[in-house]
Protein backbone atom coordinates (compact mmCIF):
# COMPACT_ATOMS: atom_id res chain seq x y z
CA UNK A 1 0.00 0.00 0.00
CA UNK A 2 2.93 2.38 0.46
CA UNK A 3 4.67 2.04 -2.55
CA UNK A 4 1.01 2.61 -4.39
CA UNK A 5 0.33 5.73 -2.20
CA UNK A 6 4.25 6.68 -3.29
CA UNK A 7 3.14 6.54 -6.63
CA UNK A 8 -0.34 7.53 -6.94
CA UNK A 9 -0.29 10.50 -4.20
CA UNK A 10 3.09 11.46 -4.22
CA UNK A 11 2.45 14.92 -3.15
CA UNK A 12 0.25 14.14 -0.30
CA UNK A 13 3.58 12.83 1.35
CA UNK A 14 4.94 15.51 0.80
CA UNK A 15 3.10 17.90 1.51
CA UNK A 16 2.57 15.86 5.18
CA UNK A 17 5.72 16.37 5.59
CA UNK A 18 5.55 20.32 4.94
CA UNK A 19 2.90 20.33 7.54
CA UNK A 20 5.04 18.42 10.14
CA UNK A 21 7.79 20.94 9.45
CA UNK A 22 5.53 23.70 10.20
CA UNK A 23 4.15 22.14 13.26
CA UNK A 24 8.10 22.02 14.40
CA UNK A 25 9.06 25.18 13.58
CA UNK A 26 6.14 26.48 15.49
CA UNK A 27 6.60 24.81 18.79
CA UNK A 28 10.48 23.53 19.01
CA UNK A 29 13.02 26.41 19.51
CA UNK A 30 15.51 25.72 16.70
CA UNK A 31 19.01 27.02 17.42
CA UNK A 32 20.40 26.11 13.77
CA UNK A 33 20.18 28.12 10.62
CA UNK A 34 17.21 26.36 9.04
CA UNK A 35 17.77 27.91 5.54
CA UNK A 36 21.35 26.81 5.37
CA UNK A 37 20.30 22.83 6.50
CA UNK A 38 17.31 23.32 3.76
CA UNK A 39 20.35 24.49 1.55
CA UNK A 40 22.22 21.63 2.35
CA UNK A 41 19.41 19.11 2.13
CA UNK A 42 18.27 20.22 -1.31
CA UNK A 43 21.96 19.72 -2.72
CA UNK A 44 22.33 15.89 -0.80
CA UNK A 45 19.08 14.93 -2.40
CA UNK A 46 20.14 16.09 -5.89
CA UNK A 47 23.58 13.99 -5.19
CA UNK A 48 21.15 10.61 -4.22
CA UNK A 49 19.75 10.71 -8.00
CA UNK A 50 21.06 6.97 -8.66
CA UNK A 51 19.55 5.85 -5.15
CA UNK A 52 15.89 6.19 -5.53
CA UNK A 53 15.02 5.42 -2.10
CA UNK A 54 17.60 7.36 -0.34
CA UNK A 55 16.30 10.36 -2.32
CA UNK A 56 12.53 9.66 -1.41
CA UNK A 57 13.83 10.25 2.16
CA UNK A 58 16.12 12.91 1.38
CA UNK A 59 12.87 14.66 -0.54
CA UNK A 60 11.09 14.27 2.34
CA UNK A 61 13.44 15.41 5.10
CA UNK A 62 13.81 18.51 2.51
CA UNK A 63 10.02 19.59 2.80
CA UNK A 64 9.98 19.13 6.57
CA UNK A 65 12.89 21.88 7.04
CA UNK A 66 11.46 23.76 4.71
CA UNK A 67 8.22 23.97 6.75
CA UNK A 68 10.36 25.11 9.57
CA UNK A 69 12.21 27.52 8.00
CA UNK A 70 8.59 28.88 5.94
CA UNK A 71 6.95 29.32 9.63
CA UNK A 72 10.40 31.34 11.35
CA UNK A 73 10.30 33.61 8.16
CA UNK A 74 6.79 34.14 8.41
CA UNK A 75 7.37 34.63 11.85
CA UNK A 76 9.92 37.25 11.65
CA UNK A 77 8.44 39.19 8.78
CA UNK A 78 5.01 39.62 11.02
CA UNK A 79 7.06 40.60 14.45
CA UNK A 80 6.94 44.45 14.95
CA UNK A 81 8.53 46.83 17.90
CA UNK A 82 5.56 49.14 17.93
CA UNK A 83 6.47 52.32 20.12
CA UNK A 84 5.31 52.50 23.60
CA UNK A 85 4.04 55.84 22.98
CA UNK A 86 1.43 57.43 20.86
CA UNK A 87 2.23 57.96 17.48
CA UNK A 88 0.80 59.73 14.10
CA UNK A 89 -0.06 57.04 11.00
CA UNK A 90 -2.41 56.90 7.87
CA UNK A 91 -4.34 53.99 7.41
CA UNK A 92 -6.78 53.03 4.82
CA UNK A 93 -10.34 51.20 5.97
CA UNK A 94 -10.24 47.45 4.05
CA UNK A 95 -13.62 46.47 6.10
CA UNK A 96 -17.00 47.83 6.78
CA UNK A 97 -17.14 48.50 10.70
CA UNK A 98 -18.79 45.81 12.59
CA UNK A 99 -20.60 47.50 16.08
CA UNK A 100 -19.36 46.35 19.43
CA UNK A 101 -20.52 46.73 22.56
CA UNK A 102 -18.41 50.16 23.37
CA UNK A 103 -16.76 50.36 20.10
CA UNK A 104 -16.89 49.73 16.04
CA UNK A 105 -14.31 47.70 15.16
CA UNK A 106 -12.36 47.98 11.16
CA UNK A 107 -9.74 46.31 9.56
CA UNK A 108 -7.17 49.26 8.80
CA UNK A 109 -3.89 49.05 6.84
CA UNK A 110 -1.07 51.31 7.26
CA UNK A 111 0.43 53.11 4.14
CA UNK A 112 3.41 53.52 5.73
CA UNK A 113 5.22 50.08 6.57
CA UNK A 114 1.81 47.95 4.99
CA UNK A 115 1.02 46.56 8.32
CA UNK A 116 -2.56 45.53 9.19
CA UNK A 117 -4.20 46.82 11.98
CA UNK A 118 -7.29 45.59 14.33
CA UNK A 119 -8.76 48.98 14.89
CA UNK A 120 -11.25 49.57 17.34
CA UNK A 121 -12.82 53.31 17.18
CA UNK A 122 -15.25 54.75 20.12
CA UNK A 123 -18.80 54.34 19.02
CA UNK A 124 -20.04 57.28 17.59
CA UNK A 125 -21.76 58.59 14.17
CA UNK A 126 -18.98 58.98 12.23
CA UNK A 127 -17.47 55.67 12.82
CA UNK A 128 -20.82 53.95 12.04
CA UNK A 129 -20.45 56.14 8.80
CA UNK A 130 -16.87 54.64 7.49
CA UNK A 131 -16.48 52.73 4.02
CA UNK A 132 -13.87 50.56 2.53
CA UNK A 133 -11.29 52.97 1.07
CA UNK A 134 -12.08 55.34 3.14
CA UNK A 135 -8.57 56.82 4.49
CA UNK A 136 -8.02 57.76 8.23
CA UNK A 137 -5.85 60.16 9.76
CA UNK A 138 -4.82 58.53 13.35
CA UNK A 139 -3.07 59.53 16.82
CA UNK A 140 -2.99 55.94 19.15
CA UNK A 141 -0.93 53.69 20.54
CA UNK A 142 -0.40 50.23 18.94
CA UNK A 143 -0.22 47.41 20.57
CA UNK A 144 0.89 43.84 19.64
CA UNK A 145 -1.87 41.06 19.77
CA UNK A 146 -3.51 40.06 22.41
CA UNK A 147 -3.19 36.97 24.24
CA UNK A 148 -6.71 36.48 24.91
CA UNK A 149 -8.15 32.59 24.56
CA UNK A 150 -11.93 31.35 24.84
CA UNK A 151 -11.97 27.22 24.96
CA UNK A 152 -10.02 26.34 21.78
CA UNK A 153 -10.32 29.30 20.28
CA UNK A 154 -6.86 31.32 20.36
CA UNK A 155 -7.59 35.22 19.44
CA UNK A 156 -3.76 35.97 18.84
CA UNK A 157 -3.24 33.19 16.40
CA UNK A 158 -6.97 34.31 14.75
CA UNK A 159 -5.21 37.71 14.49
CA UNK A 160 -1.81 36.42 13.37
CA UNK A 161 -3.39 33.65 10.62
CA UNK A 162 -5.32 36.58 8.86
CA UNK A 163 -2.03 38.83 8.55
CA UNK A 164 -2.96 41.24 11.56
CA UNK A 165 0.18 42.92 13.28
CA UNK A 166 -1.19 44.36 16.10
CA UNK A 167 -4.54 46.25 17.51
CA UNK A 168 -5.18 49.97 18.52
CA UNK A 169 -8.08 51.69 20.65
CA UNK A 170 -8.51 54.86 19.47
CA UNK A 171 -10.16 57.61 20.76
CA UNK A 172 -12.79 59.83 18.81
CA UNK A 173 -11.29 63.23 18.85
CA UNK A 174 -8.42 61.31 18.04
CA UNK A 175 -8.85 59.98 14.36
CA UNK A 176 -10.54 61.60 11.01
CA UNK A 177 -10.79 60.99 7.64
CA UNK A 178 -8.77 62.58 4.86
CA UNK A 179 -7.42 61.97 1.68
CA UNK A 180 -4.26 59.16 1.81
CA UNK A 181 -1.97 58.43 -0.66
CA UNK A 182 -2.08 54.52 -2.12
CA UNK A 183 1.26 54.64 -3.89
CA UNK A 184 3.21 53.16 -1.54
CA UNK A 185 1.02 49.72 -1.70
CA UNK A 186 1.72 47.13 -3.57
CA UNK A 187 -0.35 46.43 -6.67
CA UNK A 188 -1.57 43.45 -4.84
CA UNK A 189 -2.51 45.66 -1.94
CA UNK A 190 -4.45 48.02 -4.30
CA UNK A 191 -5.95 45.52 -6.59
CA UNK A 192 -7.46 43.66 -3.55
CA UNK A 193 -8.73 47.18 -2.52
CA UNK A 194 -10.20 47.98 -5.28
CA UNK A 195 -12.35 44.55 -5.02
CA UNK A 196 -13.07 45.36 -1.66
CA UNK A 197 -14.64 48.30 -2.89
CA UNK A 198 -16.39 46.77 -5.40
CA UNK A 199 -17.87 44.20 -3.24
CA UNK A 200 -19.12 46.87 -0.53
CA UNK A 201 -20.90 48.71 -3.43
CA UNK A 202 -22.79 45.47 -4.28
CA UNK A 203 -23.86 44.90 -0.52
CA UNK A 204 -25.15 48.54 -0.98
CA UNK A 205 -27.48 47.47 -3.67
CA UNK A 206 -29.20 44.23 -2.06
CA UNK A 207 -29.61 46.82 1.09
CA UNK A 208 -31.14 48.95 -1.25
CA UNK A 209 -33.43 46.16 -3.08
CA UNK A 210 -34.97 45.46 0.32
CA UNK A 211 -33.20 43.06 1.89
CA UNK A 212 -32.57 43.50 5.53
CA UNK A 213 -32.23 41.58 8.92
CA UNK A 214 -31.56 38.24 8.64
CA UNK A 215 -31.83 37.90 5.14
CA UNK A 216 -29.30 40.34 3.86
CA UNK A 217 -26.95 38.87 6.29
CA UNK A 218 -27.40 35.40 4.57
CA UNK A 219 -27.52 36.31 1.58
CA UNK A 220 -24.13 38.73 2.49
CA UNK A 221 -22.49 36.16 3.61
CA UNK A 222 -23.47 33.75 1.13
CA UNK A 223 -23.07 35.27 -2.24
CA UNK A 224 -20.23 37.71 -0.90
CA UNK A 225 -18.31 36.31 1.38
CA UNK A 226 -19.27 39.14 4.26
CA UNK A 227 -20.33 37.95 7.44
CA UNK A 228 -20.46 41.02 9.41
CA UNK A 229 -24.11 41.44 9.33
CA UNK A 230 -24.83 37.62 11.05
CA UNK A 231 -26.19 38.28 14.05
CA UNK A 232 -25.24 35.58 17.18
CA UNK A 233 -28.75 34.22 17.15
CA UNK A 234 -28.62 33.61 13.53
CA UNK A 235 -24.85 32.06 13.68
CA UNK A 236 -26.14 29.94 16.47
CA UNK A 237 -29.47 28.77 14.12
CA UNK A 238 -26.71 27.69 11.44
CA UNK A 239 -24.56 26.24 13.83
CA UNK A 240 -27.35 24.17 15.78
CA UNK A 241 -28.10 23.06 12.97
CA UNK A 242 -25.22 21.90 11.27
CA UNK A 243 -25.67 24.63 7.98
CA UNK A 244 -22.89 26.84 9.00
CA UNK A 245 -20.64 25.92 5.72
CA UNK A 246 -22.90 27.11 3.69
CA UNK A 247 -22.17 30.93 5.23
CA UNK A 248 -18.74 30.40 4.60
CA UNK A 249 -17.61 30.39 1.00
CA UNK A 250 -15.97 26.93 0.17
CA UNK A 251 -15.90 24.66 -2.63
CA UNK A 252 -19.95 24.44 -2.51
CA UNK A 253 -20.09 28.09 -3.38
CA UNK A 254 -17.64 27.69 -6.48
CA UNK A 255 -18.79 24.73 -7.11
CA UNK A 256 -21.99 26.51 -7.83
CA UNK A 257 -20.55 29.64 -9.98
CA UNK A 258 -18.41 27.30 -12.01
CA UNK A 259 -21.19 25.15 -12.88
CA UNK A 260 -23.39 27.93 -13.69
CA UNK A 261 -20.28 29.30 -16.17
CA UNK A 262 -19.96 26.05 -17.87
CA UNK A 263 -23.44 26.74 -18.81
CA UNK A 264 -23.11 29.72 -20.26
CA UNK A 265 -20.17 29.57 -21.29
CA UNK A 266 -20.53 26.58 -23.88
CA UNK A 267 -17.86 26.19 -26.73
CA UNK A 268 -16.88 22.74 -27.79
CA UNK A 269 -14.76 24.26 -30.61
CA UNK A 270 -12.96 26.81 -28.59
CA UNK A 271 -12.89 24.90 -25.01
CA UNK A 272 -9.49 26.16 -24.40
CA UNK A 273 -10.89 29.66 -24.27
CA UNK A 274 -13.40 28.56 -22.84
CA UNK A 275 -11.64 27.05 -19.24
CA UNK A 276 -9.63 30.40 -19.23
CA UNK A 277 -12.59 32.80 -19.26
CA UNK A 278 -14.34 30.48 -16.24
CA UNK A 279 -10.92 30.31 -14.52
CA UNK A 280 -10.22 34.24 -14.96
CA UNK A 281 -14.04 34.49 -13.80
CA UNK A 282 -13.38 32.74 -10.59
CA UNK A 283 -10.64 34.11 -9.60
CA UNK A 284 -12.30 37.55 -10.07
CA UNK A 285 -15.18 36.28 -7.91
CA UNK A 286 -12.18 34.89 -5.33
CA UNK A 287 -10.78 38.74 -5.07
CA UNK A 288 -13.99 39.87 -5.35
CA UNK A 289 -14.87 38.18 -2.08
CA UNK A 290 -11.21 38.93 0.15
CA UNK A 291 -9.21 36.14 -0.76
CA UNK A 292 -9.94 33.77 2.24
CA UNK A 293 -8.60 30.39 2.75
CA UNK A 294 -11.80 27.72 1.86
CA UNK A 295 -12.19 30.40 -0.80
CA UNK A 296 -8.30 29.94 -2.36
CA UNK A 297 -8.24 26.65 -1.52
CA UNK A 298 -11.34 25.95 -3.56
CA UNK A 299 -10.07 28.20 -6.49
CA UNK A 300 -6.77 26.29 -6.76
CA UNK A 301 -8.65 23.06 -7.01
CA UNK A 302 -11.09 24.45 -9.63
CA UNK A 303 -8.24 25.57 -11.40
CA UNK A 304 -6.17 22.64 -11.50
CA UNK A 305 -9.41 20.90 -12.08
CA UNK A 306 -10.27 22.73 -14.88
CA UNK A 307 -6.83 22.42 -16.09
CA UNK A 308 -6.38 18.79 -16.11
CA UNK A 309 -9.72 18.21 -17.92
CA UNK A 310 -8.62 19.80 -21.21
CA UNK A 311 -6.43 17.14 -20.88
CA UNK A 312 -8.64 14.61 -20.26
CA UNK A 313 -6.75 13.54 -17.25
CA UNK A 314 -7.61 12.25 -13.45
CA UNK A 315 -9.47 15.61 -12.11
CA UNK A 316 -10.36 15.45 -8.40
CA UNK A 317 -7.71 13.57 -6.35
CA UNK A 318 -5.89 13.60 -3.17
CA UNK A 319 -3.20 14.24 -5.22
CA UNK A 320 -5.07 17.75 -6.64
CA UNK A 321 -6.10 18.21 -2.75
CA UNK A 322 -2.63 17.91 -1.48
CA UNK A 323 -1.01 20.13 -4.20
CA UNK A 324 -3.77 23.14 -2.91
CA UNK A 325 -2.56 22.42 0.69
CA UNK A 326 1.03 22.79 -0.54
CA UNK A 327 0.68 26.52 -2.56
CA UNK A 328 -1.68 27.74 0.33
CA UNK A 329 0.86 26.31 2.96
CA UNK A 330 3.91 27.74 0.86
CA UNK A 331 2.18 31.66 0.74
CA UNK A 332 1.13 31.28 4.06
CA UNK A 333 1.99 28.69 6.43
CA UNK A 334 0.14 29.88 9.48
CA UNK A 335 -2.57 28.79 7.41
CA UNK A 336 -2.32 25.97 8.90
CA UNK A 337 -3.63 26.69 12.40
CA UNK A 338 -6.59 28.30 10.90
CA UNK A 339 -10.14 26.27 11.42
CA UNK A 340 -11.36 27.12 8.15
CA UNK A 341 -7.93 25.68 6.39
CA UNK A 342 -8.73 22.15 8.49
CA UNK A 343 -12.41 21.67 7.96
CA UNK A 344 -12.43 22.63 4.32
CA UNK A 345 -9.43 20.06 3.61
CA UNK A 346 -10.67 17.40 6.15
CA UNK A 347 -14.20 17.61 4.30
CA UNK A 348 -12.63 17.64 1.13
CA UNK A 349 -10.49 14.59 1.92
CA UNK A 350 -13.16 12.77 3.52
CA UNK A 351 -15.30 13.08 0.42
CA UNK A 352 -12.67 11.35 -1.75
CA UNK A 353 -11.91 8.58 0.31
CA UNK A 354 -15.67 7.15 1.57
CA UNK A 355 -17.84 8.20 -1.66
CA UNK A 356 -16.07 5.99 -3.88
CA UNK A 357 -16.83 2.99 -1.95
CA UNK A 358 -20.52 4.14 -2.16
CA UNK A 359 -21.10 2.41 -5.40
CA UNK A 360 -20.91 -0.35 -3.70
CA UNK A 361 -23.96 0.36 -1.39
CA UNK A 362 -26.42 1.35 -5.03
CA UNK A 363 -27.41 -0.47 -8.37
CA UNK A 364 -25.38 1.99 -10.56
CA UNK A 365 -28.10 0.70 -13.21
CA UNK A 366 -30.88 2.00 -11.05
CA UNK A 367 -29.33 5.12 -10.52
CA UNK A 368 -28.23 5.49 -13.78
CA UNK A 369 -32.49 4.96 -14.65
CA UNK A 370 -33.24 7.62 -12.28
CA UNK A 371 -31.42 10.77 -12.01
CA UNK A 372 -34.00 12.16 -9.16
CA UNK A 373 -32.56 9.39 -7.05
CA UNK A 374 -29.13 9.88 -8.04
CA UNK A 375 -28.99 13.24 -7.48
CA UNK A 376 -30.49 12.43 -3.86
CA UNK A 377 -28.32 9.59 -3.23
CA UNK A 378 -25.74 11.30 -4.33
CA UNK A 379 -26.28 14.51 -1.78
CA UNK A 380 -26.50 12.04 0.96
CA UNK A 381 -23.15 10.28 0.50
CA UNK A 382 -21.49 13.64 0.34
CA UNK A 383 -23.20 15.03 2.79
CA UNK A 384 -22.04 11.97 5.19
CA UNK A 385 -18.62 11.34 3.95
CA UNK A 386 -17.85 15.34 4.82
CA UNK A 387 -19.25 14.98 8.31
CA UNK A 388 -17.12 12.28 8.98
CA UNK A 389 -14.16 14.39 7.98
CA UNK A 390 -14.82 17.42 9.91
CA UNK A 391 -17.29 16.51 12.97
CA UNK A 392 -14.55 15.69 15.05
CA UNK A 393 -12.91 19.63 14.06
CA UNK A 394 -16.17 20.95 15.17
CA UNK A 395 -16.55 18.89 18.24
CA UNK A 396 -12.86 20.44 19.40
CA UNK A 397 -13.44 23.51 18.26
CA UNK A 398 -17.13 24.50 19.03
CA UNK A 399 -18.11 21.68 21.66
CA UNK A 400 -20.83 20.12 19.43
CA UNK A 401 -22.15 17.35 17.45
CA UNK A 402 -25.27 18.63 14.68
CA UNK A 403 -27.75 15.88 15.05
CA UNK A 404 -30.02 16.56 12.15
CA UNK A 405 -26.98 17.43 10.08
CA UNK A 406 -28.31 15.05 7.26
CA UNK A 407 -31.62 16.78 6.83
CA UNK A 408 -30.08 20.10 7.00
CA UNK A 409 -27.76 19.54 4.12
CA UNK A 410 -30.72 18.33 2.05
CA UNK A 411 -32.77 21.45 2.34
CA UNK A 412 -29.28 23.79 2.78
CA UNK A 413 -27.19 23.00 -0.40
CA UNK A 414 -30.30 23.14 -3.02
CA UNK A 415 -31.21 26.69 -1.26
CA UNK A 416 -27.97 27.69 -1.34
CA UNK A 417 -27.91 27.32 -5.39
CA UNK A 418 -31.00 28.85 -5.62
CA UNK A 419 -29.87 31.42 -3.32
CA UNK A 420 -26.44 32.07 -5.32
CA UNK A 421 -28.53 32.27 -8.76
CA UNK A 422 -30.91 34.77 -7.38
CA UNK A 423 -28.54 36.80 -6.15
CA UNK A 424 -26.94 37.26 -9.81
CA UNK A 425 -30.70 37.84 -10.63
CA UNK A 426 -31.45 40.77 -8.16
CA UNK A 427 -28.59 42.43 -9.45
CA UNK A 428 -29.34 42.17 -13.13
CA UNK A 429 -33.05 43.04 -12.33
CA UNK A 430 -33.58 44.70 -8.97
CA UNK A 431 -37.53 44.14 -9.22
CA UNK A 432 -36.90 40.56 -8.93
CA UNK A 433 -35.65 40.42 -5.98
CA UNK A 434 -38.58 39.27 -3.87
CA UNK A 435 -38.17 36.24 -4.93
CA UNK A 436 -34.33 36.07 -3.28
CA UNK A 437 -36.13 37.56 -0.14
CA UNK A 438 -38.99 34.74 -0.08
CA UNK A 439 -36.08 32.22 -0.52
CA UNK A 440 -34.09 33.07 2.28
CA UNK A 441 -37.01 33.71 4.44
CA UNK A 442 -37.62 30.71 4.26
CA UNK A 443 -34.58 29.10 4.88
CA UNK A 444 -33.97 30.76 7.71
CA UNK A 445 -37.61 30.11 9.42
CA UNK A 446 -36.96 26.22 8.31
CA UNK A 447 -33.69 26.13 10.13
CA UNK A 448 -34.76 28.14 12.82
CA UNK A 449 -37.81 25.06 12.65
CA UNK A 450 -34.87 22.38 12.88
CA UNK A 451 -32.79 24.05 15.18
CA UNK A 452 -36.07 23.77 18.00
CA UNK A 453 -36.24 20.18 17.63
CA UNK A 454 -35.51 17.43 20.27
CA UNK A 455 -32.07 17.38 20.89
CA UNK A 456 -30.77 18.74 17.84
CA UNK A 457 -27.31 19.19 19.27
CA UNK A 458 -25.09 17.14 21.43
CA UNK A 459 -22.95 19.16 23.47
CA UNK A 460 -19.33 17.64 23.54
CA UNK A 461 -15.93 19.05 24.53
CA UNK A 462 -12.77 16.08 23.29
CA UNK A 463 -9.20 17.12 24.39
CA UNK A 464 -6.82 17.25 21.27
CA UNK A 465 -5.63 13.89 21.90
CA UNK A 466 -9.17 12.56 21.52
CA UNK A 467 -9.54 14.33 18.41
CA UNK A 468 -6.53 12.63 17.02
CA UNK A 469 -7.38 9.34 17.90
CA UNK A 470 -10.99 9.75 16.23
CA UNK A 471 -8.94 10.80 13.14
CA UNK A 472 -6.63 7.20 13.77
CA UNK A 473 -10.17 4.85 14.00
CA UNK A 474 -11.73 7.03 10.91
CA UNK A 475 -8.36 5.99 8.77
CA UNK A 476 -8.60 2.50 10.09
CA UNK A 477 -11.99 1.98 9.43
CA UNK A 478 -11.63 3.47 5.87
CA UNK A 479 -8.27 0.89 5.58
CA UNK A 480 -10.81 -1.61 6.43
CA UNK A 481 -13.88 -0.90 3.75
CA UNK A 482 -10.65 -0.71 1.32
CA UNK A 483 -9.39 -4.35 2.19
CA UNK A 484 -13.05 -5.49 2.20
CA UNK A 485 -14.08 -3.48 -1.25
CA UNK A 486 -10.62 -5.17 -2.73
CA UNK A 487 -11.41 -8.65 -1.31
CA UNK A 488 -15.02 -8.48 -3.29
CA UNK A 489 -13.45 -7.43 -6.34
CA UNK A 490 -14.31 -3.91 -6.66
CA UNK A 491 -11.22 -1.97 -7.38
CA UNK A 492 -10.96 2.02 -6.30
CA UNK A 493 -8.83 2.91 -8.86
CA UNK A 494 -11.60 3.08 -11.41
CA UNK A 495 -12.42 5.99 -8.99
CA UNK A 496 -9.29 7.59 -8.59
CA UNK A 497 -9.16 6.40 -4.93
Amino acid sequence: MENELAEKVPLLRLVTFLMAGIVVGEYVSVQVPMLAVFMGMVVVTLLLWQFRLWQSLALCVCFLVLGAVLIQRQRASQSVAWPEDEVCYEAVVLSEPVEKPKTMAVDILLTGNHRKLKCYLYKDERSRTLCIGDGLKIQSRIRENSDWRHGSFDYRRYLEIHGFTGTTLVSSWKWRKAQVSLSNLSYLERTRLFFLHQRSRLLQRFSEQGLEGGQYAVVAAMALGDKTALTKDLKEVYSVTGASHVLALSGLHLGIIYMLLSWLIVSRRWRTVSQVVQILAIWTFVFLVGLSVSVVRSAVMLTTYALLSLGHREKMSMNTLAFAAMILLLVNPLSLFDVGFQMSFMAVASILLFVPPSDMLFPQGYLLEHPLVRWLWSLVVVSCAAQIGVAPLIAYYFGRFSVYFLLTNLIVVPAATVILWLALVALLFPSLAYLLLFVVGLLNTILAMIAALPGASISLHPTLLQTVMTYVVILACYLLIRKVARAGGWSPSRRGW
